[in-house]
């Protein structure tokens, strides 16, 4: 068992170390289309990585549709394993849609042993997301 204090000094250095191991600008929340973002999760249970639809319910609605429309491709030609969720809870009860591909293998911020797949998995996967979403940015908000 962690402090709060002990755990958020690990979150701090895994996310310090991952920024050193993968210098990369990622888009994350600089996508360029209102409420649409690019999501890095990692706590003491899993890691994920996401594209979260958080906007009101018409522009989610609107994102949401164009996404849908580009799903076999984006499961054919980037990432096979991906995840749509139209209606999605987070923790603080808000609904919002997420497209999301979570790392199948237990993994927590906690255990060190477990950072470099973790690093390895959101590298991998963020890239392809992102090149994604750049090929295919112009039907998405239009």
């Amino acid at each position: 068992m962690f402090s709060k204090e002990e755990s958020r000094q690990l979150r701090q250095e895994f996310w310090t170390s991952f920024g050193k191991s993968f210098p990369r600008k990622w888009l994350l929340y600089d996508t360029k289309a209102k409420g649409v973002s690019f999501k890095f999760h990692f706590d003491t249970k899993s890691a994920l990585i996401a594209l979260d639809l958080e906007d009101d319910l018409e522009n989610r609605i609107n994102y949401w549709e164009k996404l849908v429309a580009l799903k076999s491709i984006l499961k054919n030609d980037y990432l096979p394993d991906v995840i749509f969720e139209e209606e999605f809870y987070l923790e603080n009860g808000k609904e919002i849609s997420r497209i999301y591909l979570p790392l199948e293998q237990k993994v927590s911020i906690h255990n060190k042993n477990s950072w470099r797949a973790v690093m390895e998995f959101f590298n991998v996967n963020m890239i392809l997301f992102e090149a994604f979403f750049e090929e295919y940015k112009e039907i998405i908000k239009g």
